[in-house]
């Protein structure tokens, strides 16, 4: 947001330099980020007529003038500049001018001939060229015939101006406007705003609603919409003030109507926009959501296709723009446009943001309309620029406005009390003091009779709900300078991490170590992962917390499985050739209780994990062998015992997004402390993914649930251990862990442990059977242990086992 110091000056009188006002204005909340004084180094450039002209009796491209500068005598000066012609009247550097290029203008010669200063191109005078024609920018600057002789430049020019430049918080929309910002002037100056008379004369006989239908039919988006309409317009240049006026405020300026939606814009804070009325289809517009897959055609000759999330402005065939981003193509003012509408509406600011990204386009508007329109303003507006038209007689206005309206904005009250007020900011501000000053800034004060007053707060200041936002309004007029500087006073702790912190870098450490890379995500995700994780349609994960305003629309929800996060990343990854992954994210997830939220949801830790790619990395001593199932499962099995957390249950079973028939389950008792397999060939092909890769995911407090503090330590064995083997045929289905299980139970006392150390299916093994073959270790703490007493011992476990299991025992 910039503003010309003359624009305010056309509202309220002040005698406070641009420096001065930039810095009360700073220190009110209101920060000017930069001041630019618009005539800065021309006080020694003046204007003059070239009386005479020749060539440069030593040069073949310069040549000799004689400027009359309003001076007793007229001065030479030696130019090379081509477009010079006697008569013109032109930009003058005198001796000792020191112009915004730096440049020193002294005495001199050229080519043995005396000069006396220096003719002006815009460039020199650090003019915007961008508002110029294409002759004036090369050059000497030639001024208008009728300039007057010996004038300063830069009154001539109209750069007798400065221009504040705002770099304005998103909660200040007000003052994205000349009227706010005369407001926050006229309190810290103390003078008074002098507003303009704002009536539109209705001077012609037809009915603005029988030529134009209005509609809402998003009203969430869309608060108001108001219309006007003119007749008999003239399309012609802006008159000099208005355009100028916009070049200060950064907007180029194009026609009367254009420039007079834009001025009203810059001045009142509300966007407008003008459709030419014979390029409306059915004579009617409408707000509403676009219909996926239509056309968007805006003013820049860019044709989009709508998403369906995008509020347009449409006739009765087509999107006639974009609402509060940018108008249609078909609809644009032209100089053969004879009826105009002239739009004013107030748009949800969210949405606004969410279509200009999408669509890659910001513009004035929609950078209002982002922070929030006061929308009490529209009739006014819409009075404004037809006011202005009608002053340079280009337009005769139609009788009423088309105003839809379907819930009016309700007036803000806040109460609060000085003794909040005061507590808050460490002052001792008299009641009376803060009722002055919210006063000055327009906010209605009642005393409720109890010592406490309800404020009404202004239409346009969106951003005040609260008692603290009224404390805030005092505290910067008051003068932050005024209040005292005071210690923070409470009680020093020391910081530390929680157990479930701690737990977590344990979890990360131990995992970085082991050779996996941590990822970081965002808490978001998209609806499409339900889908591509094949989650069921009645599973609570897809119960998912929708986001009021989303960073992106790509990711409109907060997570309830930390799985898809990291799928997603893995394709990234893998989208980028980077094929050899190990990724793992230790992050919550988001349960609601229910949606609509009226609690805040359950907040849960997860570990989640993806391999893909190469065992070892590529080397020419290493082989291509690729990760498999085991390597997936090593790593939880690792991880565990990291943790302490021991005698965990291992079986087969289903898991969400992972291979039905290569999926293991970590239990303790009936409660899974950890689930890893293959990714689901669905789920794979459903993301793109071709090779194979294996997932995990554990509950992080259900980890540090199981997870032991303690450690038992035992003596190094005396006595040597004796180890048997056992071969057996089981049914293919019979689970390792069950035999396992089975085995240490019937062990007896020397058992130590056992391990499966070989499966096997081939010719030699029948249809529905499988060899499996586990070693196992006795060993004694007293003593030696004898054959004999093994034998006992192997022997429970062989019936146990063909018992148990049906198995055949192997030679």
């Amino acid at each position: 947001m910039q503003v010309s110091i003359k624009w305010l000056h056309d509202y309220i009188d002040f005698t406070e330099t641009s420096d001065e006002l930039a810095d009360k204005l700073t220190m009110a909340g209101i920060p000017v980020e930069n001041v630019v004084h618009a005539g800065e180094g021309l006080d020694k450039v003046v204007t003059g007529r070239v009386e005479e002209i020749k060539r440069h009796p030593d040069s073949d491209h310069m040549f000799i003038t004689q400027v009359n500068v309003g001076q007793p005598e007229n001065i030479q000066i030696v130019t090379g500049a081509q477009n010079v012609r006697q008569g013109d009247i032109v930009p003058v550097a005198m001796i000792g001018a020191k112009l915004p290029n730096g440049m020193k203008i002294s005495k001199g010669k050229l080519r043995g001939v005396p000069s006396n200063g220096m003719l002006c191109s815009a460039e020199e005078m650090n003019m915007d060229l961008s508002a110029l024609r294409d002759d004036q920018k090369n050059g000497i600057y030639i001024l208008p015939a009728d300039t007057q002789i010996g004038m300063p430049v830069k009154d001539t020019l109209g750069l007798d101006d400065d221009i504040l430049e705002f770099e304005l918080t998103a909660n200040r929309g007000d003052c994205f406007s000349v009227f706010g910002l005369v407001r926050e002037v006229a309190v810290l100056t103390g003078n008074t705003p002098k507003w303009p008379v704002i009536k539109a004369v209705e001077d012609d006989d037809a009915l603005a609603t029988d030529m134009i239908k209005i509609g809402i039919d998003a009203p969430e988006l869309c608060s108001r919409f108001s219309a006007r309409v003119l007749k008999n317009v003239k399309i012609m240049e802006s008159p000099e003030w208005m355009r100028c006026r916009l070049e200060r405020a950064g907007i180029r300026a194009i026609n009367n109507v254009v420039d007079v939606t834009n001025f009203v814009m810059v001045e009142l804070g509300q966007p407008m926009h003008a459709y030419d009325y014979d390029h409306i289809s059915g004579k009617s517009l409408t707000a509403r959501k676009a219909v996926p897959g239509e056309n968007l055609h805006t003013l820049d000759d860019s044709s989009r296709v709508a998403k369906g999330e995008e509020l347009v402005i449409a006739d009765a065939d087509k999107p006639a723009g974009l609402a509060g981003v940018m108008g249609g193509l078909e609809s644009e003012v032209t100089d053969n446009t004879v009826t105009v509408v002239l739009e004013a509406a107030s748009f949800n600011g969210a949405s606004i943001r969410r279509t200009s990204r999408a669509c890659g386009l910001h513009s004035e508007a929609s950078g209002r309309f982002e922070r929030g329109v006061d929308v009490t303003q529209t009739t006014r507006a819409l009075d404004r620029a037809a006011q202005l038209l009608q002053d340079m007689g280009a337009c005769t206005v139609t009788k009423g406005i088309v105003d839809v309206y379907p819930v009016e904005k309700q007036p803000v009250t806040v109460a609060f009390t000085p003794e909040q007020i005061n507590n808050r900011l460490g002052t001792d501000i008299a009641s009376e003091k803060m009722v002055e000053i919210l006063e000055s800034l327009e906010f209605r004060c009642k005393a409720d009779g109890n010592g406490g007053y309800t404020v009404a707060v202004p239409s346009w200041r969106n951003d005040v709900t609260f008692m603290e936002d009224l404390s805030e309004e005092v505290a910067r007029i008051y003068g932050f300078e005024n209040i005292e500087a005071t210690t923070p006073r409470g009680t020093m702790v020391q910081g530390v991490q929680s157990p479930l912190q701690d737990f977590i870098d344990r979890i990360k450490v131990t995992l970085t170590h082991i050779g996996m890379n941590e990822e970081l995500s965002f808490s978001f995700t998209n609806p499409e992962m339900f889908d591509k994780m094949l989650l069921p349609a009645d599973s609570p994960l897809r119960k998912a917390i929708p986001i009021m305003n989303p960073l992106t629309d790509e990711a409109p929800l907060v997570r309830t499985s930390l799985l898809a996060s990291v799928l997603e990343n893995a394709v990234r990854n893998l989208s980028r050739k980077n094929e050899d992954i190990r990724l793992y994210d230790v992050a919550p997830v988001f349960y609601p209780k229910e949606l609509p939220l009226t609690e805040l949801p359950d907040e849960v830790v997860k570990v989640a994990g993806f391999m893909s790619g190469r065992r070892n990395p590529m080397s020419w001593n290493t082989d291509n062998e690729m990760v498999d199932f085991y390597d997936a499962k090593g790593i939880v099995e690792e991880l565990l015992v990291r943790l302490n957390i021991n005698n965990c249950h291992v079986e087969a079973g289903e898991y969400m997004a992972m291979h039905p028939g290569k999926t293991a389950l970590f239990k303790k008792g009936r409660e899974i402390v950890a689930a890893v397999g293959e990714l689901h060939p669905q789920v794979a092909e459903n993301l793109g993914i071709s090779k194979k890769a294996y997932i995990f995911e554990m509950d992080v407090p259900t980890l540090m649930k199981y997870s032991s503090d303690k450690f038992n330590f035992d003596v190094l064995p005396r006595y040597p251990a004796i180890v048997r083997d056992l071969a057996m045929l089981v049914d293919e289905e019979v689970n390792a862990s069950d035999i396992e299980d089975t085995i240490a139970r019937n062990g007896g006392k020397f058992f130590k442990n056992v391990t499966l150390f070989d499966v096997y299916t081939g010719k030699q093994i029948e249809d529905g059977k499988k060899s499996m073959a586990f070693t196992m270790q006795f060993q004694s703490n007293d003593k030696t242990l004898t054959d004999e007493e093994v034998d006992e011992s192997f022997k429970q476990i062989l019936d146990a086992v063909s018992r148990e299991f049906n198995a055949e025992l192997r030679g």
